[in-house]
């Protein structure tokens, strides 16, 4: 079996920690087993490497994440990157082509997907190992993981069985005849009466399923040549353009608890402390979270059922039942990329004046890890100005290393190439000055 896990978002559901590059999944909000922060894709990457499925797992995401994916969960994990963000059809697609002309899998081969960051236990994953099972044994094209549902809720999508409930006694599977994508909750309460899961949005299939799909359409299952055409696949979701469509559906019932840590008010429920970063708040404040990646204090007084989330890019204040409505009111706000966790470390991005002729200053505080190199991307109309604030380091300065070490500053001009690797954790204060006019960032 090779488990694919998607990677993807626009990063709105938890601005303002979330952003383009950073998504809901990289956030260090849980707590690890070690004690230390962990996010969703580090918490479902050690799962999958306890219950033994890491050896056969890809990551299919965009070219923004990659560096993210790497400074997370290491370069262990093959990474499958899509030309362009389009939707989990065409991504689930080309990661089928790649398995099929890169991997040379079986045309037999059981392919998993599963989003990348699903709050479950452990026993979930041995779930997944009886998708294969279910496949094998019966008609079904494709083998989904349904989770009971625990109340009626308006934010899952909902998988309905057979009316008569037809089930296989050797594996515990059910017929699935539809789905129902967020119903209100008073549907949800007669779907649950019938029968009704959840939908973990886990499928499996046999590759040459999904490629014969493919075929029928008259789309290729080379990688590189689907690569070439990958704009011309449907905008669509699998469960669209796949599930919807299928003739024999088949589900197993999760029966433990699982999440969608999608919306500030269900993941703060699975966060083990109510303040992350510098915040206070007083005792009558009940079932109140902060999470503050500011150097200023955040304080709340006699505030109950709320979330406060301060980033570089923005502070939200808001009731927790209403925090679901932050993507769709910052849908319209196009931003730019103020913080950036990358392989060699990560960027703040702390000032930007702007001159009277459109040129701009940017100032960035750029932190890179003990034994990484930080190269960056040339600015030909950018003069940069370096000054260690901590660790030590050598930077290289048109092919001149420079050992440089706290209260040292470099100054480069527009022409010179430089870069700078880590002794020790440094710190940088990196100044950018436009010297001609637009915006070359």
């Amino acid at each position: 079996m090779k488990i694919i896990l998607l990677s993807g978002g626009s990063g709105k559901r938890l601005w303002p920690l979330s952003n383009g590059s950073r998504t809901k999944q990289f956030l260090k909000v849980l707590k690890g087993e070690n004690g230390e922060r962990e996010s969703m894709v580090q918490r479902v990457w050690r799962q999958l490497q306890e219950a033994g499925l890491e050896a056969s797992s890809y990551i299919a995401t965009c070219s923004s994440q990659v560096d993210l994916i790497r400074s997370q969960i290491g370069n262990q994990v093959p990474i499958i990157v899509e030309p362009e963000r389009r939707d989990t059809f065409p991504a689930i697609a080309l990661v089928s082509a790649y398995l099929n002309s890169i991997v040379k899998a079986s045309k037999d081969e059981i392919v998993c997907v599963l989003p990348v960051d699903p709050y479950v236990n452990a026993d979930f994953f041995e779930k997944i190992k009886e998708l294969e099972q279910v496949l094998r044994g019966t008609d079904a094209e494709v083998a989904l993981i349904g989770s009971r549902p625990t109340y009626p809720s308006e934010k899952y999508g909902y998988m309905i069985p057979s009316p008569m409930n037809l089930a296989s006694q050797t594996y515990n599977s059910i017929v699935i005849t539809s789905f129902v994508e967020k119903p209100p909750v008073l549907i949800a309460k007669d779907l649950i009466e019938n029968g009704a899961l959840w939908n973990c949005g886990v499928f499996a299939f046999k590759l040459d399923y999904l490629l014969s799909l493919l075929r029928d359409r008259n789309y290729p299952t080379s990688y590189q040549q689907l690569s070439r055409q990958y704009a011309a696949l449907p905008k669509n979701s699998f469960d669209y353009e796949v599930l919807e469509k299928a003739k024999q559906l088949r589900a197993i019932a999760y029966e433990n608890e699982w999440k969608d840590l999608g919306t500030w008010n269900t993941l703060t429920e699975e966060m083990d402390t109510n303040v992350i970063g510098q915040g206070l708040i007083s005792d009558d404040s009940y079932n109140t979270h902060v999470l503050n990646e500011l150097d200023i204090l955040v304080t709340v007084l006699g505030l109950s059922n709320i979330v406060v989330a301060a980033s570089p890019n923005g502070i939200l204040v808001s009731d927790k039942s209403a925090s679901p409505r932050i993507k769709e009111m910052m849908q319209p706000i196009d931003q730019r990329l103020m913080y950036e966790e990358l392989r060699w470390g990560w960027y703040r991005l702390l000032d930007v004046f702007k001159l009277e002729d459109n040129r701009e200053t940017l100032v960035k505080k750029i932190v890179v890890h003990t034994g990484e190199h930080y190269v960056p991307d040339p600015l030909s109309s950018r003069r940069v100005i370096w000054t260690v604030q901590a660790g030590k380091g050598i930077a290289i300065v048109d092919g001149k290393p420079l050992n440089v070490a706290p209260g040292d500053c470099l100054e480069m001009e527009s022409t010179t190439s430089y870069s700078i690797a880590a002794l020790t954790e440094l710190t940088l204060v990196e100044v950018q000055i436009e010297t001609t006019s637009g915006v070359d960032v």
